[in-house]
This record gives C-alpha cells, structure tokens and sequence, in this order.
C-alpha cells in the first residue's frame, strides 16, 4: 500500500477518536435492529471501550492484492442442506476453537491460521493435529501489510505456501512453537478479563520457540502446497467447504454488527468500521433464511459463544467477494 493511502488509513483513525463511546449509541440501535424483527437479534457486546479500538478490531484491507490462481469445483457435486465441519471432521479439535486476537487488528491472520490449522487435520484425517501460529504470520510476513494496524488476505495465505507457519496457541498456553503473546482483554459485558486500552504494537518476528518446546523453530515449518481465491459463487464456496474445509473471507463491518447476539445477520443500520477477516466454517438455513456458520476471533463471550450466521447467497457485506483458501503440504 502506497503512502497516499497509509496517510488515508491514519486521517480516518483519528476522526473516529472523536466518536461517542458505544455505551451512547447501542441502546438506540439495539432497539432499532430488535423492533425491525429483521432475521437477527441485538444485545450489548461492548461496554465503556473507546470507538478507536473497536475499529482497530477491523484490521483487514479489503480489495487488496489477489493470488494468481483461482480453483473451480465440478457443478455436479450433491451438497446437503446443512453442513457442520465440526460433526463432519469431529476429529479435528480447531474446528471447534474459538480464538483471540485482543487489543490488535490481527483479524487478517487469525482467519488464515485457524483455517490453515483445520486444513491441515482434515487433509491428513486426523494424522496431524496442530494449532498454527497467528503470532507467527503477523509478526514475520513483511509483505502481509502493518501487523496490528491490519493486513491482507491473499498475501497471508501465499505466505504460507512460500515461507511455512510453525505452530503456536492461545495466550499464555505455552502450547506449540510461537504462542500468542497479545493478551486477551475484556472488551466484552461482565467478562472476567483485563480491560482494554491503549494501542498495541505489533509482536517482533522471533525465528525461534518458547523454551518449553522441543522442537526447532525451522523443523517447526508447516507449509502450504498451494494457495488461491475462491470464485465469489454460492455453489463453489460451498463445494469448496465440503471438499476441503474452512476458508478465510473478508467483509466490511458496520456498527450493528458489534451487537449481533443470535440469528441470521444482515446489516440493518449503522456506519461502516473497517474491513474484517472470518473463518467460514459452514452453511444451513434458519427460519427459512440461507446463512454462512463463521467463527469469528473476539473470544467466546462475543456473539453466539464466538459464532455468527450471515445472510448467505447474496454477498452480504462482501463477504463471498474475498475469500481465500489453499492446500497443506503433507
């Protein structure tokens, strides 16, 4: 990204320092959303947080640079009504993991590292079963963007193929290779975490292990065997997550959004945050409404423990516009 864009980037985060604190606005927009008996319902996620932060959540830069190939699925394929990967691959426990990124907009490589991680238990049945590092990718992947002030997607997955990820879990798990150093934070209503405040900097590539582990940090190195874009088609995505599991997507994010609680969302009011990268896990319908099952990287207490459905079928957002995906190296 140019520096005429940076310039942009850092021009509108400091506009929105001057916004209320959510606190004064959802409660309107809560009854808004809740009175429009529209396909989702709204509750307070967020308390007494600066809009700043909120924003800096959204650290994914949409419409950014695209990887060279993009794979297309045969159109016979039978597909269910529903699909879960988490009762498909029950094996693979990151399917079911419901991660943090804290006080960094590391959204673009949590996405990617938490689909890499199910993609790598599911192509190898089960043989395999690793958390990949998000510290990894966000501190060591220069042309990925700015860290903790956001990245891009296909560059994360390209990554991947060329440099490898080792693994790392969860903050303070001592779990794999590089665990995340960024420290949860409760940004949440009566959560049991540290508040969040200030800006935080992006962790610095470290190409070794926590002491703990045994492993060297170069054998450590799972790669990727190739990387590409899913086609912005309701049948491919789903083929795509049938055949090979969870993809990344990135999608704008509006102010409703922060309060989704249960239910299809849709964007009903509200301005628009930023850009925000999601793992894809499935699809169903609910009351009659197509939805998207993602996993979303703002700990459990946000949303449906973590979750949300989004309309599915009619890019809702964007979110069928950038999808990202790619194949282990086993």
């Amino acid at each position: 990204m140019g520096g005429l864009n940076l310039l942009c980037l850092f021009c509108v985060l400091s506009v929105t320092l001057a916004r209320p604190q959510p606190s004064s606005w959802a409660n309107d927009m809560i009854n808004i959303i809740n009175s429009a008996k529209t396909t989702w319902m709204a509750d307070e996620n967020f308390q007494d947080v600066k809009y700043s932060y909120l924003k800096s959540l959204c650290g994914t830069v949409l419409k950014g640079p695209r990887l060279t190939n993009t794979i297309k699925h045969a159109t016979n394929i039978k597909l269910p009504d529903t699909f879960d990967p988490r009762t498909t691959w029950s094996y693979c426990e990151t399917l079911s993991q419901i991660r943090d990124q804290g006080n960094c907009g590391s959204c673009w490589a949590f996405g990617a590292v938490e689909a890499i991680s199910d993609r790598i238990c599911i192509h190898s049945q089960g043989k395999v079963s690793v958390e990949i590092s998000a510290e990894d990718l966000l501190s060591c992947c220069d042309e990925c963007g700015f860290g903790c002030n956001g990245g891009f997607l296909a560059e994360a997955w390209d990554y991947w193929t060329t440099s490898g990820l080792v693994t790392g879990g969860l903050y303070d798990s001592n779990v794999g290779c590089r665990p995340y150093t960024i420290a949860p934070c409760e940004h949440h209503v009566n959560g049991t975490r540290p508040p969040c405040s200030g800006e935080q900097d992006t962790p610095k590539c470290t190409a070794q292990c926590i002491s703990q582990y045994s492993v060297s940090y170069k054998k450590d190195k799972h790669f990727g065997l190739k990387a590409y874009n899913v086609p912005s088609d309701q049948q491919q995505i789903m083929t795509e997550l049938f055949t090979n599991g969870p993809v990344e997507a990135g999608f704008t994010v509006y102010e409703d959004f922060l309060l989704y609680k249960t239910g299809v969302y849709q964007h009903v009011t509200g301005s628009a945050l930023g850009g925000h990268a999601v793992k894809i896990l499935g699809w169903g319908t609910e009351n009659g409404t197509p939805y998207w099952l993602v996993a979303n990287s703002w700990n459990s207490d946000w949303g449906d423990k973590g979750y949300f459905k989004i309309l599915r079928g009619k890019d809702e957002c964007g979110i069928e516009s950038e999808m990202v995906a790619g194949l282990p190296k086993l």
